[in-house]
């Protein structure tokens, strides 16, 4: 018998590669790997459900199970995660300083519903009392104008939304100054260029995050690993078959992050930042699997509900499939 022929849409990390070059075999499975960018993958999956595979937005996730219409069933494999303290971008002159400064202030964002953007808004409200309800957010494209939410979302009446002009992008409206700041996974193009006026939030992104990560023990997921239902019900192996692959496919990661006699990636002070973070974080501080990540995922999912994306509280065990909630012991 032949193995099951799947599209996989993932992104191009070292936590992936094992599968893509096929030093990792996933039992059963002749995939053919696509590395995408998030905004891609994630459109593409779910305007289209165009692949059996995918690494899927929590946040499009997440709305998908609350609404009842999910196309595809989640794995506890977490391809992205990131403290989104490094995700606030303003302008030096609005006498923003603090995360209290940013009440009152326009602030832009690709998607409301950007995973990044849930947690930075309970980040802000839970850590410095700042409610979404007290900032203006406007809504836009980053670098190219017309940008869609990939889910419509109603939000809660509170919450004051403005788009942005037609033709308009919100990096070219940060360099105006027609808003105070930018919230999104990626920098805007003018910080990444330089501009003089355009600063990070946080003086020092790693110390903040690192003393949330001390009173929380949280370290935000971004994307989990997605399956297509249909072929979850016909075949159902195949959860518990992705989720051993890679799992496997981080530990070669891992093992290859410690090998420093020559660096594996092209960034100065690795064994440093890789003992810093475990001295903090443990071993594992990016741990696969249900139970490791259960408190993260539930306040993820507060933060998701609180701020109108998910008509109803969804519960952790709703996300996952019941064969990768739980594994074998020798």
């Amino acid at each position: 018998m032949s193995d099951l022929r799947l599209s996989i849409a993932m992104g191009d990390y070292d936590r992936t590669r094992a599968i893509h070059d096929g030093r990792v075999k996933i039992d059963g499975v002749d995939p053919i790997t696509m590395l995408l960018s998030p905004e891609e993958m994630f459109f593409r999956a779910f305007r289209h459900q165009a692949f059996d595979v995918s690494e899927l937005s929590i946040s499009s996730y997440s709305i998908s199970v609350a609404r009842g219409d999910p196309h595809y069933i989640a794995i506890p494999v977490f391809l992205s995660r990131a403290f989104r303290h490094t995700s606030i971008y303003v302008r030096k002159d609005r006498g923003i300083f603090t995360p209290e400064d940013l009440r009152g202030k326009r602030i832009g964002i690709a998607e409301y519903q950007l995973s990044a953007n849930v947690w930075f808004r309970g980040i802000l409200e839970d850590e410095y009392g700042v409610k979404p309800s007290e900032i203006g957010w406007v809504r836009g494209g980053m670098n190219t104008a017309g940008r869609p939410e990939k889910i419509k979302v109603t939000l809660p009446p509170d919450i004051r939304m403005s788009e942005a002009p037609e033709g308009g992008t919100l990096n070219q409206m940060l360099i105006d100054g027609q808003i105070d700041g930018f919230v999104g996974p990626r920098a805007p193009r003018c910080f990444d260029e330089g501009h003089p006026e355009i600063g990070r939030l946080f003086a020092d992104t790693v110390a903040e995050a690192e003393a949330y990560f001390r009173k929380t023990r949280i370290f935000p997921i971004m994307h989990v690993l997605g399956l297509r239902r249909s072929l979850a019900d016909r075949h159902p192996w195949l959860p518990g078959a992705l989720l051993k692959a890679f799992g496997q496919a981080k530990q070669v990661a891992d093992e290859a992050l410690s090998d420093t006699s020559a660096t594996k990636v092209t960034m100065p002070f690795v064994e440093d930042n890789l003992a810093r973070a475990r001295a903090l974080m443990g071993r594992d501080f990016w741990p696969y699997g249900l139970d490791a990540n259960r408190a993260v995922l539930e306040t993820f999912l507060r933060y998701h509900h609180a701020q109108g994306l998910s008509p109803r509280k969804v519960e952790v065990d709703e996300l996952f499939h019941p064969a990768t909630v739980e594994a074998y012991s020798l």
